[in-house]
């Protein structure tokens, strides 16, 4: 099974691709999608969405995990986040691709064990479970692929419980 992890972001969107092979979660692909803070609102939004209609295409998943929106003090972020989950939700529909959603809590419960760990911790551990070299950089990819991970966690319990 191929899982797409995505972070929403405006400035900046982080996707990880696993392959989940016997039971073990492999890396495939990860980075970001950057749009510049000068580009119209509309521009940013359809090169995100053109972006990850090119890696659909390439890397073609069969699931995709996306990051819901976490409501903080800045709900000017908040809204432009989700404007940027909007044309990747979009985007996953059109190619037909199994979505499920995840709080950012539970990605770093199932990531690290705790629904309050820090960035360092998440990141960390995705390094671990991945056997990777070095931490994924920029952050926002290291993220896509803890929403990746934490789908396969998910399923795999699912199926545990079937």
């Amino acid at each position: 099974m191929r899982i797409l992890g995505l972070d929403p972001g405006t400035a900046t969107t982080g996707y990880g691709i696993i392959d989940v092979v016997e039971g073990e979660p492999s890396v495939v692909a990860y980075g970001v999608i950057r749009t510049e803070p000068q580009q119209a609102m509309a521009q940013r939004l359809q090169i995100i969405y053109r972006a990850l209609c090119e890696l659909l295409d390439e890397y073609r998943p069969d699931a995709a995990a996306i990051e819901e929106v976490f409501f903080g003090r800045n709900i000017t972020t908040a809204i432009t986040v989700g404007q940027a989950r909007g044309v990747l939700l979009l985007a996953l529909a059109n190619a037909g691709v199994p979505i499920e959603e995840y709080s950012p809590p539970k990605i770093k419960d199932a990531v690290t064990g705790y629904g309050k760990a820090d960035k360092h911790q998440v990141q960390l551990m995705v390094r671990n479970l991945l056997h990777l070299e070095e931490t994924p950089r920029p952050d926002d990819a290291a993220d896509g692929l803890a929403v990746a991970l934490t789908h396969f966690q998910h399923q795999r319990y699912s199926s545990l419980l079937s």
